[in-house]
């Protein structure tokens, strides 16, 4: 019996260092590109404004759950647009040779990483301190949407001018598509790890909508290398859920004006639950997407509202 119990102990001990290995194990960049952007670091977070000459409208851009700024930058690539380019904090930042700059704040805040609420902190010192001009849009695409309604709240005298596009959002009283399990969230490090050693094999699955797109396919490729730690994951992946269910609808008072899109193929989200709360917003304009996936600026960008120039 004391043989069999110092083995089971020998078991357990195994098991939690491998999954503490796994948790903070770091994780290989796949993408960067080029760009001439300056670049603000904001505790684990990056700020990245593309550098224009006498731009004529900014937009704020907030990336989603595993994915990079990357994924805004050929819909908003007119030079005359001010890019403001936010990294969730505990991911890489996707440029070649960033320029860092002094930030034009006194001090940074106490972030909490992985979090909804953390971001929303940069996201609103991008707000106060980096936009240049008149014309403002915020876009946040899936998580990134939750977290500009909570920039929103936190902040609401910032927005009072903006333009939301909340797309695919995590919204209040939201809905995964598929649920995950205790056990699934628990071995979510090791899933981590096969996936960046077969980063393709994932492509067949249903959730990402068509495949034709080599610039989708790359920014897909990607995503199990986003995260610098497995351990932000296990921490967005919580955060979200608390947020969702925790957040009530109140928080939309907080924008003025703006659009939410809702694909009616999402396979990440429920789009139902979506709508549900969507409806909620008294100023906000629904843009349902039919045949639409999770993504839609990369497979429907003709249903992202024209942006307004000044």
């Amino acid at each position: 019996m004391g043989l069999f119990t110092g083995v089971v102990i020998l078991v357990l001990l195994a098991g939690w260092f491998t999954h503490s290995w796994l948790l903070d194990r770091p994780v290989p960049q796949r993408q960067a590109v080029p760009m001439e952007v300056d670049i603000y670091r904001v505790g684990e977070a990056f700020i990245a404004r593309r550098r224009s000459q006498n731009p004529v409208s900014s937009v704020v851009v907030m990336h989603g759950f595993l994915e990079n700024p990357l994924y805004f930058t050929r819909y908003y690539q007119d030079p005359s647009i001010e890019l403001i380019m936010l990294t969730s904090a505990g991911y890489h930042l996707p440029l070649q040779t960033p320029v860092f700059q002094q930030p034009p704040w006194k001090a940074t805040p106490a972030l909490a990483t992985g979090t909804i609420v953390g971001d929303a902190q940069v996201l609103n010192l991008a707000l106060e301190h980096l936009v240049t001009t008149n014309t403002v849009r915020v876009h946040g695409h899936s998580r990134g949407g939750a977290v500009v309604l909570e920039a929103a709240r936190q902040r609401p005298e910032l927005f009072e001018p903006v333009e939301v596009i909340l797309e695919a959002p995590v919204l209040p009283q939201g809905q995964l598509y598929q649920p995950t399990s205790k056990i699934v969230h628990w071995l979510m490090p090791l899933v981590h790890l096969l996936w960046q050693h077969k980063p393709a094999g994932i492509l067949r699955s249903p959730i990402w909508g068509p495949l034709d797109d080599s610039f989708k396919r790359e920014l897909i490729l990607a995503m199990p290398f986003n995260p610098r730690r497995s351990r932000v994951l296990m921490t967005n992946t919580r955060d979200i859920a608390d947020w969702m269910t925790n957040t009530g609808p109140d928080i939309y008072r907080h924008v003025r004006r703006g659009a939410v899109l809702v694909p009616d193929r999402d396979r990440v989200l429920q789009s139902e639950a979506m709508l549900d709360s969507a409806r909620q917003a008294e100023n906000l304009q629904i843009i349902e997407v039919p045949d639409g996936s999770h993504f839609v600026l990369l497979d429907n960008p003709e249903a992202i509202p024209p942006l307004i120039r000044n």
